[in-house]
C-alpha cells in the first residue's frame, strides 16, 4: 500500500451529533488513478458525440431521436457540474439543475405528442409527421 493516498474531507465542523452521519475521513484513492478535469470532459465529449450521432444516423425513429437529445443535455449537465466543481462555484450546479427540468418537462411533452400521434395515425413514422401541418 505504497502507493495510496488518503484525502481528508470532511471538516470537524461537518460533522453531526446525531447517529446518523456519513464518514467521509476514510477516502483512499490511489495516486495514478486521480481523476482530473480533462478526464471528465473527455466522457463529456463522447457523451455528446454519442447523441449527435444517434440525430444523425437514425432519422427513421423518433424515440432514439428523443433519447439522443437527452444524452447531449446529459453531457452539457455533466460538464456544467464539472467546471462547478473545479471552479468552486455552485453557479454551474443550479444551471444543470435548470437544464435538468427543462430537459424532463421537453420529454414528458415529446411522448405526450408522440402518444396521440400514434393513436391517431397508427405510427410514429417520421416520413409521415409533415401530415400534422395545420
Amino acid at each position: 500500500m505504497a502507493n495510496v493516498q488518503k484525502f481528508n474531507f470532511c471538516n470537524s465542523r461537518f460533522k453531526s451529533s446525531s447517529n446518523f452521519s456519513l464518514n467521509l475521513n476514510k477516502f483512499y484513492v490511489l495516486k495514478d488513478m486521480i481523476i482530473d478535469q480533462t478526464k471528465y470532459l473527455c466522457v463529456t465529449f463522447i457523451l455528446f458525440l454519442i447523441g449527435l450521432s444517434g440525430i444523425f444516423l437514425n432519422r427513421k425513429n423518433i424515440i432514439i431521436m428523443l433519447m439522443s437529445i437527452e444524452l447531449m443535455l446529459l453531457a452539457i449537465n455533466f460538464n456544467l457540474i464539472v467546471f462547478s466543481v473545479f471552479l468552486d462555484d455552485i453557479v454551474g450546479q443550479l444551471f444543470a439543475l435548470l437544464i435538468l427540468t427543462v430537459a424532463a418537462a421537453e420529454s414528458a411533452i415529446g411522448l405526450a405528442i408522440l402518444v396521440i400521434y400514434y393513436r391517431i395515425r397508427g405510427s410514429i413514422a417520421i416520413e409521415l409527421i409533415n401530415l400534422m401541418k395545420g
